[in-house]
Formats: structure tokens, sequence, C-alpha cells
């Protein structure tokens, strides 16, 4: 987290001397910078305020017990938080990649692939029809893994099923972090910062086009060339 953190502040002083936005967009709203958006005082500041909340979020999830020696783990516990760091380092792509080409989307699902089948046995006891939940996941990133793959080899493929996999996808997340809420093994910000990845196209989608909004009636942080 240290990491990003400093990373956020580089591209923010990059937006405010060069105003370009380009970098620090991609950081905060994991997307490619809208050509509207104009490097302004305003539009910083939320770019900066949007990443230092996933920057807390994040330290949140990954610094440990808050105190004491770690908890004991069992081999099921052990391979699923192996599983969920190796799905946290794919995302790295978002930031060396402007546009993920389709094997980056295979790589993806196919490791929540493994995390939905790891997440089964330690989760069960808490999980309501814990089969179904699992079918749900094997569906929506395995399905995922095989829309990119037909893509790519140009062969014919049902319309509806993107949105199969993308409904299954929300069902599973879903009861998981239902799941997660009622287990003692969970810190509740964890668990928060799940819901959170649920809300964020929402909320990404409502800052794009606030920034946009503001970027065409501010002045840009970088004066204009004589």
């Amino acid at each position: 987290m240290s990491v990003y953190a400093v990373a956020l502040a580089v591209a923010a002083v990059i937006a405010l001397t060069a105003g370009d936005l380009g970098v620090l967009w991609r950081l905060s709203l994991f997307t490619e910078v809208d050509e509207d958006a104009a490097a302004t005082w305003p539009s910083v500041l939320v770019l900066v305020l949007a990443g230092t909340l996933w920057a807390w979020a994040g330290w949140q999830s990954l610094r440990g017990p808050l105190a004491g020696p770690p908890p004991e783990l069992d081999r099921d516990a052990r391979r699923l938080r192996a599983a969920l760091y190796a799905a946290a380092a794919s995302w790295l792509f978002y930031f060396l990649i402007p546009s993920w080409p389709w094997w980056a989307t295979v790589l993806d699902a196919l490791v929540m692939w493994v995390v939905v089948l790891l997440f089964h046995p330690v989760l069960a006891r808490n999980l309501k029809y814990a089969d179904h939940v699992r079918g749900a996941g094997v569906l929506a990133y395995g399905g995922t893994a095989a829309v990119e793959v037909l893509g790519v080899l140009d062969l014919p493929m049902p319309g509806w099923l993107t949105s199969i996999c993308g409904l299954a996808s929300l069902i599973w997340m879903v009861l998981v972090l239902r799941a997660q809420w009622r287990d003692g093994r969970w810190q509740r910000a964890t668990v928060l910062y799940g819901v959170a990845s649920l809300l964020a196209p929402i909320g990404i989608g409502l800052a794009s086009g606030l920034l946009v909004g503001a970027g065409a009636s501010t002045t840009p942080c970088r004066p204009p060339t004589p």
C-alpha cells in the first residue's frame, strides 16, 4: 500500500504541473481518462481522495491481525489466502496495461475461478446452499474466460452469455460477502471493502461525469502557453 500511496502522490504532482490526468485517473478510478476531463484543482483533489480511500481499504485488508500472534490457519484457509493474494496481484495489470488484452482477462478469470473453488470448503458452514453458490461462481468466471477465448477464435457465441456470467458473478459475490460477515475470521473492514468493490463501478461512473463537468467549467491547473 505504501508503493500505491507514493505512486498516487507522484501522479498528483504530474497532474498539477503537466496538466496530465492520465496516470492519476487510472490509479484512482481504474479506467482510461475521459478525453473531456481537464486537470483542474477540484478534479485532482477528487481523484486523490478516491485513491486515498482505496489505499486505506487495501491496508485494512492486507495488514493482518491488529495485535498478538497471527491465527493458526488450516490447509484450506492457507490455500484460500494464497489464491486471494494471487487475485490481488493480477489487478496490477490495470496499472501496467492501458487496456486489457484477452489473455489478461482470461488469466484474471481463471485466478478468480480458483478462488471460488477454495472459498467453498472455508465458508461452507456459513453458506446456505453452498453448492449452488459455488456453481454460480464457477459459471461466472469460467464463463468469462470461455467468452474471451471464443472471441479470439472468432467462434459463434450466444449474446446472452456475457449477461449470465455477470449476473452469476454478482450473486456469488453477494452471498460470499454475507458469509464472510458471519464468519469471525474476516475483519469488518475487509468485508466492507468487498461491498465497496461492488459499488465501485457506479461510483466511478458518477465521479467521471462530475469530473468532466468540473473540467468544462474550471480553469486548468497548468496556465496556458502564451
